[in-house]
């Protein structure tokens, strides 16, 4: 049974903000639009996410980080954290914060799809360019692209753009 009445879906976001991505440690699993839902029940907490790639090999340090977070509410009984696939994550899910903290990481973000449009641009992490190369689709991370900016001339990373419009 929940000790407080404090514990809110509220209070638990708040505290989920500082559950940072083990992969890309400036950006937090809510910036990323992982978080599908939160239920505060009389006896339990239940946080749902979704995961931005089913492969991904830290999505079981992503659960458990969120699990601790979780435990250091004041009030909070049982957790419950689960992944679930019923609603796709897409890139678009990611925050304008979250674009911010990857370009502070030295990661291009997705670039936003806007309906009816059928290209997409990438922009140097660095200098903003789109005067780019791409030089390997395969990067360090299944989500992640290595490409060259040809007018400040830093190799950098991109994530890997993931819609529905696609």
């Amino acid at each position: 049974m929940l000790k407080s009445s404090t514990v809110t879906k509220e209070s638990i976001l708040e505290v989920l903000y500082q559950v940072m991505d083990p992969e890309i440690d400036s950006v937090s699993i809510v910036d990323l639009g992982m978080i599908e839902e939160i239920i505060v029940e009389e006896e339990a907490v239940k946080v749902h996410l979704l995961p931005t790639f089913l492969g991904c090999p830290a999505l079981d340090i992503i659960k458990g980080n969120t699990k601790a977070a979780l435990e250091n509410i004041s009030g909070v009984g049982k957790i419950e954290v689960n992944f679930v696939f019923h609603t796709p994550w897409t890139s678009d899910r990611i925050t304008e914060q979250g674009h911010a903290n990857l370009r502070k990481f030295g990661i291009s973000p997705p670039p936003l799809f806007k309906e009816g449009e059928n290209s997409w641009e990438v922009e140097c992490a660095y200098c903003g360019s789109t005067y780019i190369s791409m030089e390997n689709i395969f990067g360090p991370t299944a989500c992640r692209s290595i490409l060259y900016c040809k007018s400040c001339k830093n190799v950098f990373e991109a994530m890997k753009p993931i819609s529905t419009f696609m």
